[in-house]
């Protein structure tokens, strides 16, 4: 069927070609009629190479190829040519679909009846005497048709292999289109693990913290009403800004223009309201604070925040309420964050951690820093080091 519609297509120019090149030869032979044809499709090719180079002949067809050719979905290009390179390709296969559809018809059209001609020659030899002579030769009249359609068919079996073979080549992406393709996809992927990491970081730290605060607020209510009072208006404050986190990062997902997820967040100036949520939940943390922590720049204040909320939510939910350590130094044009705590009787052994070390170890990646966690030496604490470099300060 593709083969058919390539010598269908060909016949406009075909036409266009014979008025072109036809008149010029008063009763020719059969040499001068090959050449004649062999001039027409001469001429006919270079018109149908010229129409294939508008852009929108690229989604015909690779629809057509797609659907009649056995093409794989991803192998031919699903839009219009955006290059050059993209519309020569296009009109190199529109011709090579042409010249060879244009054959097979052809071949097709006439071979049928030569090789019923051939199998009657016997039988009417009296009508075409030229054929006469396959009297002598019984059952070479069958053995020649049938050759003769089995050569059709060959001939039109490598046509369409030719074609498929050729159709991810020049009707498929071009290499600029495909690495265009690759960098959308990247930043898409990249897009999607900085969304999941806020998500994860900022309302998993949420989620942590008010279910131990409200656990907390129910033990002591009756005897201790003012911690319980302090405990419900932390959980009010940490659902609120939850909200607002996860809002932002659903403003992203919505393609929002302008929206602050990508640039903004919590930073290191929010650090003593971490800690103080955290001190409610059960979670001491004793905090070492270096010079200079105000002055980073915002990309490493925001990292080294979620990096510390990622900490701290793992001592929650880890280790339960123990003691944490929290030290955080800058000098020699680097940031770094330590935050050791007891391991905790109930914590599970996990050497490799889970998403919040992964998403920690992400965030280092994209500021091109460091990081290390696991037991320390005498293995009753757990550390978690990272170390961020500061260009700027």
């Amino acid at each position: 069927m593709h083969l058919v519609l390539g010598g269908a297509l060909l016949m406009p120019f075909w036409l266009l070609s014979t008025v072109l090149v036809g008149g010029q030869l008063t009763e020719p032979d059969w040499r001068e009629v090959v050449v004649q044809q062999l001039a027409t499709l001469a001429v006919a090719l270079p018109m149908a190479w010229v129409a294939a180079l508008l852009p929108m002949v690229r989604v015909l067809l690779s629809t057509a190829a797609r659907a009649l050719a056995a093409t794989g979905p991803g192998e031919l290009a699903s839009g219009p040519a955006t290059s050059w390179a993209a519309r020569r390709s296009t009109a190199t296969w529109f011709c090579l679909h042409l010249l060879l559809g244009g054959v097979v018809s052809g071949i097709s059209l006439t071979t049928p009846p030569l090789a019923a001609l051939l199998c009657l020659a016997p039988h009417s030899a009296s009508r075409h005497s030229g054929l006469g002579w396959l009297r002598d030769f019984p059952g070479l009249n069958l053995l020649l048709g049938a050759a003769l359609m089995l050569l059709t068919l060959s001939i039109s079996a490598g046509a369409g292999a030719l074609l498929a073979h050729c159709a991810p080549a020049l009707l498929g992406p071009t290499p600029a289109e495909r690495l265009a393709a690759a960098e959308e996809r990247t930043a898409v992927l990249a897009q999607r693990n900085r969304l999941a990491r806020e998500l994860h970081d900022s309302v998993g730290h949420a989620l942590s913290a008010v279910s131990i605060q409200a656990a907390a607020a129910g033990r002591v209510l009756r005897s201790n009403p003012d911690f319980a009072a302090e405990a419900l208006a932390a959980i009010e404050e940490l659902a609120r800004e939850a909200v607002g986190e996860l809002d932002t990062v659903l403003g992203v997902l919505r393609e929002e223009e302008g929206d602050p997820a990508v640039t903004g967040g919590p930073t290191l100036a929010g650090l003593d309201l971490l800690v103080r949520q955290l001190a409610l939940a059960g979670v001491p943390v004793e905090t070492h604070t270096g010079a200079g922590l105000a002055l980073l720049p915002e990309p490493v204040s925001r990292e080294a925040y979620r990096i510390v909320q990622e900490g701290l939510t793992n001592v929650l939910r880890h280790a339960g309420p123990v003691p944490a350590t929290l030290r955080l130094d800058l000098r020699d044009g680097r940031l770094d964050v330590e935050l050791t705590n007891p391991i905790g009787a109930g914590r599970p052994s996990r050497p490799g951690g889970g998403r919040g070390l992964r998403g920690v170890a992400e965030r280092v990646a994209a500021l091109h820093g460091g990081c290390e966690s696991g037991r320390t030496g005498d293995g009753d604490r757990w550390r978690l080091a990272v170390w961020l470099p500061v260009t700027t300060v």
